[in-house]
């Protein structure tokens, strides 16, 4: 497979663009994925593919490989669970209907939070709308934006850590399907599905090994374990499970352009976990630069 390879490293498989919650567009990312030394780079926008035509037409210009992809929302139990696809069918009926569903009640989440904290702080929702682009993905990072020009906060790191968290009485839950369902629904559409940062919590909030392993069973491809968000102790319960379930390892960024501190390339995924990837993933091919 090697001496195959039409792609080059390094392989950063996790970023963002403005077409959810990151602050570049995707033209703006992809030349910033070259001009960062990345060879390869995969679009992962929230529950949407908007950003792909955009990327594919700069990822060719600037000759880097594209992994078009797509970070999708999924809840275990009480807890947010983010499954990030590779190379699906974007067209595929399931993907369509669910992600449309997934946006419009991310987008009641929003108002609803919105209308909460502006009976406390001076915020509306034409001040999250201004923070927005086009078509995107309205989500809590636009609403920290917004604090932040209002003056509210200073950041959206302080935003999150303040008025967005959970204990502070604003939160408001939104619609995510099961991970289960979400991976049936990723390999279905001809994708391949893999846990984002699933170690943020620590190793007593881990996902429990008997759901990891009916995940796997699912069709889960793989875990993104080399994450800058990952507990160290979480980090390294799931590389020893992950080598009894069969699953791949990926290294990623999660790049926000100045949404967040993460940098582009500070984890990569190995060429042979890609060619993996790419040929296992039928729905679309990469986009070879």
């Amino acid at each position: 497979m090697a001496g195959e390879r039409r792609f080059r490293g390094p392989i950063d498989l996790h970023t963002h663009s403005s077409v959810s919650d990151g602050t570049e567009t995707p033209s703006q990312l992809i030349r910033a994925a070259a001009a960062a030394g990345l060879g390869t780079v995969a679009l992962t926008d929230h529950d949407s593919t908007a950003g792909w035509p955009e990327a594919v037409e700069m990822a060719r210009e600037v000759g880097i490989t594209l992994i078009r992809g797509m970070e999708l929302s999924t809840r275990e139990r009480f807890t947010s669970v983010h499954l990030l696809a590779y190379l699906f069918d974007p067209s595929d009926a399931g993907i369509v209907a669910e992600t449309a569903r997934i946006r419009s009640a991310r987008l009641t989440r929003a108002e609803q939070m919105v209308e909460r904290i502006g009976a406390d702080y001076e915020l509306t929702w034409d001040d999250v709308l201004a923070q927005t682009t086009e078509g995107a993905t309205v989500g809590r990072p636009h609403i920290a934006d917004a604090l932040v020009a209002r003056g509210l906060v200073l950041t959206r790191s302080e935003a999150f850590s303040g008025i967005l968290h959970w204990e502070a009485g604003y939160y408001q839950p939104h619609y995510a399907p099961d991970p289960l369902f979400a991976i049936r629904l990723v390999r279905a559409a001809g994708g391949v599905p893999v846990l984002a940062h699933p170690a943020t919590r620590g190793v007593a909030h881990m996902i429990p090994e008997k759901r990891l392993a009916e995940m796997a069973e699912a069709g889960l491809f793989g875990l993104e374990l080399e994450h800058r968000e990952n507990e160290p102790e979480a980090k390294a319960r799931l590389y020893v499970l992950a080598a009894k379930y069969g699953l791949a390892v990926t290294g990623s960024s999660d790049y926000h352009g100045t949404g967040k501190p993460n940098r582009l390339g500070e984890n990569t995924t190995a060429p042979e976990v890609l060619d993996q990837i790419i040929e296992q993933g039928t729905g679309t091919p990469p986009i070879y630069g």
